[in-house]
């Protein structure tokens, strides 16, 4: 039972005025569906990114499907992706017909292992999807080394730099998400990015199939609106703000937590972090099964919302060993609000929580 008058949200939107009138001025329009204010929102993206272009479609997962069949991937075909990633990078695998190969994660960053991965290729590789977690870029530089076409999920990290190169610059593919909660939001959506621009022409003609010259199995409908690319191109001005708003907030927790025996976010030489999420790792919760769990009820009764980062991981849906950090991972990780809408006084009820959790 929550012992406080309100409730500070794990994550929420920022949306004011100027994405409110952008939606107005669409539907007044009546040009809903896919049309000019895509194509905008496509060139914005990729020059933010540094990539040939962009294709906006319809969700995160649909962006991770298309991808996957613009590079010809299907039956016969192996995809490597990591656990401890929600489960959309596996289901688009699955619908393309594709095998997985799961690996553990570097439990330090929260990422890919790339020594896990190299361990995991076979002849029958044809892509790595790399999921940046939380905010921070993947070894993207160990994983180039491996030779084989690189995915980037996006979804979580916009802006950040890895070697000095933008994440989502790097792999063949770039996937963005663009759901409520996600760096950048509108609402609902996905894209693909890439600088091979007969890559994205595959896309293309993969998310949707009217007055094509020919049938193509595979393609489907899954285009973007006009609507939700006219909050996309407002959040995507916005950027620079949401992130230089998302580091303050995670310098205050570093220093509300500071000798507290947590393991707070670690930032790598080369690379930057723009916390989607600001995600601690307790040891104390080690062996105890129903830790986490525990933590966020008594997080609740303050009035806080903290969160496992994610729900479960891959190879426990799939009932297979040896991933031992993953598991560590979902033993021992949470996710305290951080997102640019937090207001100074939400922020103070969760530094209260925060002290009274762990001081």
């Amino acid at each position: 039972m929550t012992t406080v008058a309100t409730m500070v949200s794990h994550s929420r939107p920022f949306i004011e005025t100027d994405e409110i009138q952008a939606a107005i001025e669409v539907l007044r329009s009546r040009q809903l569906a896919q049309g000019g204010m895509v194509e905008q929102f496509e060139r914005g993206m990729a020059a933010y990114l540094g990539s040939a272009g962009g294709v906006a479609v319809s969700s995160g997962t649909a962006a991770l499907e298309v991808a996957l069949r613009a590079l010809g991937i299907g039956p016969g075909d192996e995809v490597v992706l990591p656990s401890y990633v929600c489960a959309a990078p596996w289901l688009a695998i699955q619908r393309v017909g594709a095998m997985h190969r799961v690996v553990d994660i570097d439990l330090e960053t929260f990422a890919i292992d790339p020594t896990a991965t190299r361990q995991a290729l076979t002849s029958k590789t044809k892509a790595i999807i790399i999921p940046h977690m939380f905010g921070l870029p993947a070894d993207l530089t160990a994983l180039e080394r491996l030779g084989v076409p690189l995915i980037e999920d996006c979804a979580q990290t916009l802006g950040a730099m890895e070697q000095g190169r933008v994440v989502g610059s790097v792999g063949l593919l770039t996937i963005c998400s663009f759901y409520a909660t996600k760096l950048l939001c509108a609402g609902e959506g996905g894209m693909v990015l890439s600088r091979d621009e007969s890559v994205l022409e595959r896309v293309r003609m993969l998310r949707e199939y009217d007055e094509a010259p020919s049938l193509r199995p595979g393609a489907t409908n899954v285009k973007m609106t006009d609507l939700q690319a006219a909050i996309g191109l407002v959040q995507l001005n916005r950027m620079a703000c949401f992130l230089e708003r998302r580091n303050w907030l995670a310098d205050e927790y570093r220093v509300t937590l500071d000798g507290t025996g947590l393991v707070q976010p670690i930032v790598p030489a080369g690379r930057t972090h723009v916390y989607y999420r600001f995600v601690v790792r307790m040891p104390d919760l080690h062996n105890q099964v129903n830790g986490v769990s525990s933590v966020i009820a008594r997080f609740e009764g303050r009035g806080v919302q903290c969160r496992k980062p994610v729900f479960r991981s891959l190879h426990r849906y799939l009932d297979l060993d040896g991933f031992p950090a993953s598991e560590e991972a979902e033993r021992t990780a949470l996710s305290i609000p951080l997102f640019p809408s937090l207001t100074d006084e939400d922020v103070a009820q969760v530094h209260v929580a925060l002290r009274s959790e762990w001081s």
